[in-house]
């Protein structure tokens, strides 16, 4: 009995030092792999306990990369936290045990029990981040570098840039094969720099 009033007191002097929040951001850590779960879970919750006064948003942070697989360039979803999800709530009582018992959530970031909240920046950037429809390329080469092939048919060959089309994410370069020099077209991630 002593225990429950105690833990019972903890959350109440949680809710009294995180209420003057108001509607903030806080970061959820979750199971690695599960936060599609999280996500879908605590909406559920969210509307069964009749919380949609307290907890808003949940933003599960991610970002489009390009990745090549089997010689084809893929846009893939990749998370930029793996294991955390972040939660648009007013921290009460009722709220807080809402979401800390959804199934898969190991907690909030913060001290103890008591959730910390993030930074309207914060949230504004990784936002403005998730935002990006097509990833941007990023190459440091230019024409005349040496860059070695990685990846594809032409893989571990050596060779120096001739052409840079950023645009479209394509780079030609000038491989010696049998004897004489032959353009090669090739992505931006078939290539490192020498």
């Amino acid at each position: 009995m002593a225990f429950v009033f105690i833990r019972g007191l903890a959350s109440f002097n949680m809710a009294k030092q995180t209420l003057h929040q108001g509607r903030r951001w806080y970061v959820l850590h979750t199971y690695s792999g599960y936060e599609e779960n999280v996500e879908k879970n605590l909406k559920q919750r969210i509307e069964s306990m009749d919380m949609e006064d307290k907890i808003y948003n949940i933003l599960i942070p991610s970002e489009k990369k390009i990745r090549i697989k089997n010689g084809k360039r893929k846009v893939v979803e990749e998370k930029i936290f793996p294991g955390y999800v972040l939660v648009e709530m007013i921290v009460t009582d009722e709220s807080w045990y809402v979401v800390r018992n959804t199934p898969n959530v190991t907690g909030f970031i913060g001290t103890g029990t008591i959730p910390t909240p993030i930074s309207e920046k914060e949230v504004k950037e990784l936002q403005k981040r998730m935002g990006v429809e097509e990833p941007k390329y990023k190459v440091d080469v230019s024409e005349g570098s040496p860059v070695r092939i990685i990846d594809g048919p032409f893989k571990n060959l050596e060779g120096k840039v001739i052409n840079v089309d950023e645009s479209k994410g394509k780079i030609k370069v000038l491989v010696s094969m049998f004897g004489r020099e032959t353009p090669v077209e090739l992505d931006f991630l078939q290539i490192k720099k020498i």
